[in-house]
Parts: C-alpha cells; structure tokens; sequence
C-alpha cells in the first residue's frame, strides 16, 4: 500500500473520530472506550500494513 494512501486512511479516521466526538452526545467513558478501541484497531492495522504483524504470525511459542 503506497504511503499516500495510508495518510489519507489516518486523516480519514482521525476526522471521523473527531466528528463523533465532537457532534455526537454520549457519556465521557463511552467515549474513552470508543477512542481507545480505534485507536488499538489502527495500530494493529499500521502493523500489518508494514508487514511487522505478518512476520510475527511465525513465531510459535510452545509445542
């Protein structure tokens, strides 16, 4: 994935986070959970998009 692309995927979401946020009424915890939950999903999803989660599904602990 060229790397216009993942800034623009960033802009996109960090713009949609902002409008919930901002527009949408809900209680301050719901709103943590929510914000912490994106942010865990785009972190995960920069992982793979650099192919660091990719090289870490071959590792195997244990038998």
């Amino acid at each position: 994935m060229p790397l216009i692309n993942v800034v623009v995927v960033l802009i996109v979401v960090g713009v949609l986070l902002w409008l919930i946020n901002r527009f949408i009424p809900m209680a301050g915890s719901i709103k943590t959970i929510l914000n912490a939950v994106v942010v865990i999903a785009v972190i995960l999803w920069l992982l793979r998009v650099f192919g660091v989660l990719g090289s870490l599904s071959g590792i195997h602990v244990g038998k």
